[in-house]
């Protein structure tokens, strides 16, 4: 089956050019002007339209076992929903309990995701560390590429590291090849505060950012980035929410160590002002880790994104209704953390972005999908519009307007945090590896269509460390 997408202005990290994509099966074939349709060739008219790869989210937990509940986005309705907004690949996360094997939980999440209906990866989280854990990473890039974990530096008494984990497993990906990634915060620091914050009697969702103040968050990044520094290693750090933990990310850049930052579209776009909204429910659904911020620190966020000290964009997304939420309901800790967003990503931030001149088209494909695709060695299968690449595309309309909702979105949850924000852009078309997933307001998704990505460690990339521009991105050769 062959696809031409026809009479758009293509769009990649680098260029904006007008041109056709001429799709032969799974992959590209061609990319340039005036191109043919071969015989019974579908066309699909971009006149107007951007031509863009698809959306890479980084950073999804869908069917997450968490806080006593389970996230109620399944990998079906959630890449679903992420096609509806122009997302053609997420990389979850395989989460062990402690004393859990790592290859145990990979199998588990794998199982899960066999439903997906567009392409997905995994992270591993370390959770502990005994030999058995030191030897199940290797079999994870070895046999099944997987070439990042990640470390939670919060959570006390569930799945958060302590200083001895994060150093031995730094050291065990920097033999592997593989990219060590963060949630930083001081989760000792945080179990105290939420401990006395409770003890004043503040129990509502409004003690939840009182608990985790920005400098929990950047001291946290701060001795991340030390640690791998000492160990000559590189880092991702997810989820940047604050001045702080952008301020750290900046200083190790500029020194020249390999350290990479994530924000999250709500954490550019949302403050902490929504912790204090009377009705309880309305609060409960912002509570996650970690929070909303005040708006000082969103203009911060967005001069990291412009500036390329931050290179992605993700979501987290973890979807807790609002029963679940209630969980919490005298307790502010027992809240279920989590937002959703993997439907609205890229739909907000060419509003907020590309619209408002924060972010050039060529900036925007970069943050939602080519950065990705470079850092965690997707490139050039992934994220980019080239000829051998898989046909993930979205023809992105950047008139179409949108008012967000719980009432008509795709995301498998009965609370939206955007809701009743307008946009204007969004994806007209989304095609998973030729596959049209959704077009003109319909999806046309298929449970079990997806594939799971290997994505194979770096070979030179940590000996190159050194010498490599600070600035960019690493290229990696994908071997999949």
């Amino acid at each position: 089956m062959a696809t031409l997408i026809r009479g758009g202005t293509v769009v990649t990290a680098e260029t904006e050019r007008r041109a056709d994509v001429l799709i032969v099966g799974e992959q590209i074939a061609q990319v340039g002007p005036d191109l043919q349709a071969p015989a019974g060739a579908q066309v699909i008219d971009a006149g107007g339209a951007y031509v863009m790869p698809g959306g890479i989210d980084p950073h999804t937990h869908m069917e997450l076992p968490f806080m006593g509940t389970v996230a109620s986005e399944d990998f079906f309705t959630g890449t679903s929903a992420a096609a509806a907004g122009g997302t053609t690949m997420i990389i979850d996360f395989a989460i062990p309990n402690p004393q859990q094997s790592l290859l145990e939980a990979y199998r588990a999440w794998r199982g899960w995701a066999e439903k997906a209906a567009s392409d997905y990866s995994f992270h591993v989280a370390v959770t502990w560390w005994s030999e058995q854990v030191h030897e199940e990473m290797g079999v994870l890039c070895r046999e099944h590429g997987v070439n990042s974990f990640k470390h939670f530096m919060a959570y006390k008494n569930a799945i958060m590291c302590d200083d001895e984990v994060l150093i031995r497993s730094f050291k065990r990906c920097k033999v592997l090849g593989a990219l060590p990634t963060l949630h930083a915060e001081n989760g000792e620091l945080v179990y105290v505060l939420q401990q006395d914050i409770y003890d004043r009697g503040i129990t509502g969702p409004e003690g939840h950012p009182l608990s985790r103040p920005p400098e929990v968050e950047g001291e946290a990044a701060n001795r991340a980035l030390r640690i791998a520094e000492v160990l000559g290693v590189p880092v991702y750090i997810v989820h940047n929410s604050c001045a702080q933990s952008l301020e750290a990310i900046t200083r190790a850049r500029l020194s020249g160590q390999t350290a990479f930052g994530e924000v999250l579209a709500q954490h550019l776009l949302i403050d902490d002002s929504v912790y204090r909204h009377p009705d309880w429910d309305q609060a409960a659904g912002y509570v996650m880790s970690p929070p909303f911020r005040g708006k000082e620190h969103q203009a911060a966020l967005w001069k990291g994104l412009q500036s390329g000290m931050l290179q992605t964009t993700a979501t987290d997304h973890c979807c807790f209704c609002r029963d679940q939420k209630r969980a919490g309901r005298e307790d502010f800790r027992k809240i279920p953390n989590g937002t959703s967003g993997v439907e609205d990503r890229m739909g907000v931030l060419w509003h907020h972005g590309v619209r408002t001149g924060k972010l050039t088209p060529s900036q925007f494909v970069a943050v939602t999908s080519t950065n990705t695709a470079r850092i965690f060695n997707l490139a050039p299968r992934k994220g980019v519009l080239q000829p051998g690449a898989d046909a993930d595309v979205v023809v992105w309309d950047p008139t179409r307007t949108r008012t967000i909702s719980a009432r008509t979105h795709h995301q498998n949850i009965d609370f939206n945090i955007y809701e009743g924000m307008e946009t204007i852009g969004s994806a007209a078309v989304t095609l998973s590896r030729g596959r049209i997933l959704w077009q003109d307001g319909e999806l046309r998704t298929e449970r079990g269509t997806g594939r799971y990505v290997d994505r194979p460690c770096f070979t030179d990339f940590w000996s190159a460390q050194q010498t490599r521009n600070a600035l960019a991105v690493p290229t990696g050769v994908h071997r999949g």
